[in-house]
């Protein structure tokens, strides 16, 4: 039996991992709905929505929906996050940015699909609305949206790739959960059509006052996972730099300079591997992936096979959060498989309900 065969006999996962996966979140899961990366550790606002959708995915509905809620205890009156947060308390408070700001729309219309929620939405409306709004007034003329605003809220002004792909795709998201509650979203489809522009013809537009973060794996896939850049022009954008990140047999490198594979960039590269419609590439990668899942159903955050040593000696939810999201878009585990592995805008609303959701729904401790 040739080794292709084999592989494609063997399970995209084991039958308990589903399960394991998501005991592992729960078990990080603070009482008061925050999932930091680790126990002892922080928690962003990016990553905690990362692994609060694997809890959606698993079936934890309530857990996933206590971490929504914790993150929108945080907000601040201007829609934004802090950088971290550790025990209720402020841990970074050097900036907010904008990537990890406009998450949470990613978030809360992920949990929608998947559960049906309608009521889910009119809550955490107010939340999202004011989220993107935050995000949008950082975006320039040319399309691009400013990484970050400092402690003080001057805006740093230049913009990251992957960050901005992280939020082309929570932009189809807030439209999709504002045309499902018959908002008016013409405002946001414009800004994510400028911002996909600027993603696709405006390089320049980028890494103007810092090095080129295209030793990055994710700058060189996130455009793909996205959905910024599709098609002919997705597959042809993998390809260039496929030798480059990707090492045969263990997974995608982080960075292009360093001899470490890390396990949530070849889960989300799965994902983009599946929207420009290469599954026998995207399945060959994420079947070398759950040899790093340890005894308690983590999985560790990376290794570095020039020294065949795990690196570092962490696992995060986050990672877990990652491999969920990538089984689910490989097995059509939930109805929010095909959520980064295609774009699905939803029409506008012909007739907008015109209401002011913003003013109609009170969050406690908007302001802090």
């Amino acid at each position: 039996m040739s080794a292709a065969t084999i592989e494609a006999a063997t399970p995209l996962f084991p039958t308990d991992f589903v399960r394991r996966s998501a005991d592992y979140i729960r078990s990080q899961q603070q009482e008061n709905g925050c999932i930091p990366w680790f126990q002892g550790h922080y928690a962003d606002p990016w990553d905690h929505v990362e692994a609060a959708m694997g809890l959606s995915i698993a079936g934890e509905y309530a857990a996933a929906e206590r971490a929504y809620e914790w993150l929108a205890q945080q907000q601040l009156s201007d829609g934004s996050w802090w950088a971290a947060y550790r025990n209720d308390r402020v841990d970074n408070r050097e900036r907010r940015e904008t990537n990890f700001v406009a998450y949470i729309a990613t978030g809360v219309w992920h949990h929608y699909l998947i559960t049906g929620e309608r009521a889910f939405l009119l809550r955490f409306w107010p939340t999202v609305s004011r989220a993107l709004d935050f995000v949008l007034s950082l975006q320039s003329e040319h399309g691009e949206i400013q990484w970050a605003v400092d402690a003080q809220g001057a805006v740093l002004n230049d913009a990251l790739v992957t960050g901005c792909a992280s939020i082309y795709k929570s932009l189809e998201c807030g439209v999709n959960i504002a045309a499902t509650l018959g908002w008016d979203d013409r405002s946001w489809r414009r800004a994510r059509e400028q911002l996909g522009r600027a993603l696709r013809d405006r390089p320049e537009r980028f890494d103007r006052s810092w090095e080129s973060k295209a030793r990055f794996s994710m700058d060189w896939f996130y455009p793909v996972l996205a959905g910024a850049i599709t098609g002919t022009s997705a597959r042809a954008r993998l390809q260039k730099k496929w030798d480059e990140f990707v090492v045969a047999g263990l997974g995608c490198r982080c960075v292009n300079d360093e001899p470490w594979v890390t396990v949530a960039e070849s889960c989300e590269l799965t994902m983009a591997l599946l929207a420009a419609g290469e599954k026998t590439k995207a399945q060959h990668i994420y079947r070398a992936l759950h040899r790093w899942q340890d005894e308690d159903g983590g999985y560790w955050t990376g290794y570095v096979y020039r020294d065949s040593a795990i690196w570092p000696e962490e696992k995060t939810t986050w990672t877990v959060g990652a491999m969920l999201l990538a089984a689910d878009a490989l097995a059509g585990l939930t109805p929010a498989s095909a959520l980064f592995t295609s774009v699905n805008l939803l029409d506008a609303p012909e007739n907008s309900e015109g209401l002011d959701y913003l003013h109609q729904f009170e969050l406690s401790g908007s302001q802090r």
